[in-house]
């Protein structure tokens, strides 16, 4: 995946997505570690509240007044009021007021609301947790505090023991804190918003990027894959730079490719041609060879019947019919190689076409001290008898000529999976290394007196059956092996 651009821009988004939480984790710890410390904050201003409101009280209960406090002691719960407002004036969002064991609220202010109308009694709904901070603090005779979590808010209470000559009195305070309101909860929010806006505009670049990138490497792609290798198509451009640099070099390649493809063509047909007009050079040289010296021959016999009379005629034309022969045989072997007859292919035994074809040839072997001898191990094959006859004589003869005496020559037949394999082997020291490259070729003989036509024929019938010919050097001798396709119906 890695190794592919597509997988490296989904493990980069990857990476940015999880970069984008860690952050937006640190934020909201940032957020929560702000919020703890702003209840912390209210807290601490929530019982300086109450200690204020002792503060005063004390500096009441210093002036002189000693009576008891009454239910309809009217004049008592203002001046109280009183003292509740001036010591909560200077404490926005504090709420408080004196609290008595078996009584309840005396006194209550919230001197810094800012609603319509102005509070005149604690709220309703937190009358039972300021009731049990009160009683905990009496209890205890020392302050006491209380904190309430809300969703969204956190409840904080405080209460104070009031010494005095009023019996069982509390001093008590109250104050919300809102965790989602305030510059840290903006900060918040913004910074949020800024992140999720960065990873959704980083996200959609990094998809339109992987998408038109891979579409453009489709494109290409595909555009070349439809042409051949030799013959680039000319790719256009993408609008993407870097990927426009891989165009106009493959453009370039495509563009180079093909004049060198054109070169190489006229090079192509140059050597053909060359290679053509000296197999036509080797081919009229070998037949003006082959053909010049019975002429000789038949001249020098003529002018010798003309000048020696009747006498020396019937001799001199009985040779000069040999070289007719020796002509009409070279005629025939040129046209067996030029004419490209088409194989008439049919069923035959391939052992009993082995011994045909050696045992026209005994005879010859016997008279050089040769042993002939044929096997084969496959049953059946198809191919032209005639021609491939005449390939295998040319083969026997050219061993005949190179085994040396009291030397054993054999014609084998091998089936293998895929051809059949007709081999000739001798035990000669085979063709001269000079002639090896060009030894199938017409007119190249390493004999005096051959023509050069054998194995020429012999590769004409080979081909024509779809099938080749070639030699082997071993350390026993040389070998021809014709390779034929199995043609088996």
């Amino acid at each position: 995946m890695l190794r592919s651009l597509r997988g490296r821009l989904v493990l980069l988004l990857l990476l940015l997505v999880v970069a984008a939480a860690a952050t937006a984790m640190l934020m909201i710890g940032l957020f929560h570690q702000s919020a703890a410390a702003r209840v912390g904050q209210a807290a601490a201003e929530n019982s300086r509240a109450c200690e204020a409101i002792v503060t005063a009280y004390r500096q009441y209960a210093s002036g002189g007044d000693r009576s008891q406090l009454a239910g309809d002691d009217t004049d008592v719960r203002k001046r109280l009021v009183t003292l509740v407002q001036s010591a909560l004036q200077n404490r926005p969002g504090v709420q408080g007021g004196i609290w008595q064991r078996d009584v309840g609220s005396v006194a209550f202010a919230f001197p810094t609301y800012d609603g319509p109308a102005a509070r005149l009694e604690p709220p309703g709904g937190e009358l039972p947790r300021i009731r049990d901070i009160n009683v905990s603090a009496l209890n205890a005779e020392r302050p006491a505090s209380g904190r309430y979590d809300a969703r969204s808010q956190t409840l904080l209470i405080a209460a104070c023991p009031l010494p005095g000559p009023i019996p069982h009195l509390t001093a008590w305070t109250m104050t919300w804190t809102f965790m989602f309101a305030g510059r840290s909860y903006l900060q918040l929010m913004a910074g949020q918003a800024v992140l999720l806006v960065t990873v959704l505009l980083a996200a959609a670049l990094l998809i339109h990027l992987t998408m038109t990138w891979s579409r453009h490497v489709s494109q290409i792609e595909s555009a070349l894959n439809a042409y051949d290798v030799a013959d680039l198509p000319v790719l256009p451009p993408t609008r993407e730079r870097e990927l426009d640099r891989i165009v106009l070099a493959l453009n370039d390649a495509g563009r180079r490719l093909s004049a060198a493809r054109q070169r190489g063509d006229e090079l192509a047909r140059q050597m053909a041609t060359a290679e053509r007009l000296a197999a036509i050079g080797r081919v009229a040289a070998g037949v003006a060879h082959e053909i010049r010296n019975p002429i000789a021959a038949m001249r020098l016999k003529a002018e010798s019947a003309v000048a020696g009379g009747p006498e020396r005629q019937p001799q001199a034309l009985q040779v000069i019919l040999g070289e007719i022969e020796r002509l009409d045989t070279l005629v025939r072997r040129l046209l067996s190689i030029t004419e490209h007859d088409t194989p008439k292919r049919e069923q035959v035994e391939v052992r009993s076409f082995l011994q045909a074809c050696v045992a026209q040839h005994v005879e010859r072997a016997a008279a050089r001290g040769v042993t002939l001898a044929c096997a084969a191990d496959a049953q059946l094959a198809r191919f032209d008898p005639d021609q491939l006859k005449r390939a295998l004589d040319n083969l026997i003869l050219n061993a005949l000529n190179a085994a040396p005496a009291d030397s054993r020559i054999e014609v084998v037949a091998i089936g293998r999976p895929e051809a059949l394999v007709l081999s000739v082997r001798d035990q000669g020291a085979g063709p001269p290394h000079d002639i090896a490259d060009h030894l199938f070729e017409p007119f190249v003989t390493g004999r005096p007196d051959g023509t050069g036509l054998g194995l020429s024929i012999v590769r004409e019938v080979a081909e024509a059956h779809g099938g080749a010919v070639r030699y082997v050097i071993t350390e026993k001798g040389t070998s021809f092996e014709i390779t034929l396709p199995w043609l088996t119906s």
